[in-house]
């Protein structure tokens, strides 16, 4: 028989977990703490301390309580003073930034991504971003790791971004190039973008306290992040959530990934603007054009959102009936379309999905907005922190 863990696992544990609690919850009173993770106060106590001691939180007392007798010490994370970088690619921008513990955002950059832009081009102005946003770290602070979120399939092993047809690559070994550019970044994980801003939309976002959430993201491509049971579903080698390839119109057009009628060709940026007669356009401004036109009447934007409109409800309710989710989020130009097209979205979805799937269901946009991935990224930095604090 195994042994039951040792007192200091059982330490070790409830740091991470009352770090955890902080890191996302932000600014929680001694009392709070006792009530949220059923320990006891001196237990609390001794966790803060030892948690203050390794300079990740510190205590002060709350700016105002009513409350007689003493009042309760507030827990702080360290949010200055430890921190990750994280960065994205996207497809016509690159983005990074200095995230401190506690998904507070110190500091950030982006430059545009001109299309066709290949992989030593993109980490190169990243790298730059990192050297630059270094000259203003704190001294003493604690770096904790580097997260990518990339816009295409990421092997979940080694980082290899094994297909991005929106940008253009194709088993392209992004987190080495760019370990190689920056130099002595140490541990740098990469994950797909809708994945990781479905991380932090579920637990500090549009979707906190639910623990069944779709996240999809759009733009000339869609993708989505899935959390079921309260954990991201990522599939055997970390490509889960590829929707926007799931076929929905076999007579449909050219897909990039090879195939034909998949999702994204129907919802994604080429189909809207070509519906909308600007097929000679792209880019995100060209679609939130369409958007603004639509809502000041223009009668071909607004055919255009509302046929995409009908075939995101068609998607959405197809995989209501399969996830069974509280939620659904529509993030990156999905969430412009859908905030003109969410009744032609819903009486479409209503059709497809079983009402059993369905009654639940909330539609949203991301409470983060477009920060969800840069926070997204650092959460997969702060995971091994979270995981161990005292390592």
């Amino acid at each position: 028989m195994r042994a039951g863990p040792s007192q200091e696992e059982v330490r070790r544990h409830n740091l991470g977990t009352l770090l955890r609690y902080v890191h996302i919850h932000g600014d929680t009173s001694r009392a709070e703490l006792t009530t949220k993770l059923g320990l006891n106060r001196s237990t609390i106590g001794a966790l803060t301390a030892d948690l203050a001691a390794a300079g990740l939180v510190t205590e002060r007392p709350p700016q105002q309580t009513r409350r007689a007798g003493r009042p309760s010490l507030v827990v702080r994370p360290e949010s200055s003073q430890v921190y990750a970088y994280a960065l994205a690619i996207e497809v016509d921008r690159l983005r990074a930034a200095r995230v401190g513990l506690g998904g507070r955002i110190l500091d950030r950059r982006e430059t545009d991504r001109p299309r066709g832009m290949q992989v030593i081009d993109a980490v190169q102005p990243l790298a730059g971003f990192i050297h630059e946003m270094r000259l203003d770290v704190p001294e003493g602070a604690r770096y904790v790791g580097g997260g990518l979120a990339v816009a295409g399939m990421v092997r979940r092993d080694d980082g290899m971004v094994r297909l991005a047809p929106t940008i253009g690559w194709v088993e392209e070994p992004v987190g080495e190039a760019l370990s190689e550019e920056i130099g002595d970044v140490g541990p740098l994980i990469v994950g797909n973008i809708a994945d990781v801003s479905a991380l932090v939309e579920h637990s500090r976002g549009a979707a906190a306290g639910r623990d069944n959430v779709i996240y999809l993201y759009g733009d000339v491509g869609v993708g989505g992040g899935i959390i079921a049971g309260g954990r991201r579903v990522t599939g055997h080698g970390g490509y889960g959530g590829e929707v926007g390839h799931m076929v929905v119109n076999p007579k449909g057009r050219p897909c990039s990934c090879g195939s034909r009628g998949c999702w994204e060709t129907e919802i994604g940026e080429y189909a809207l603007l070509e519906l909308a007669g600007r097929g000679h356009l792209s880019g995100r401004e060209a679609v939130l054009d369409v958007v603004d036109a639509a809502m000041r009447g223009d009668w071909a934007a607004q055919q255009a959102v509302r046929q995409v409109g009908d075939w995101i409800g068609l998607g959405v309710g197809n995989l209501i009936n399969i996830f069974n989710p509280e939620a659904v989020i529509f993030g990156g130009t999905l969430r412009d379309v859908y905030l003109v097209a969410a009744a032609q979205i819903r009486s479409r979805l209503n059709e497809v999905a079983l009402p059993a799937c369905r009654e639940h269901v909330r539609l949203r946009t991301p409470e983060l907005g477009n920060d969800a991935a840069l926070i997204g990224a650092a959460e997969l930095a702060f995971e091994r922190l979270l995981a161990d604090p005292l390592l």
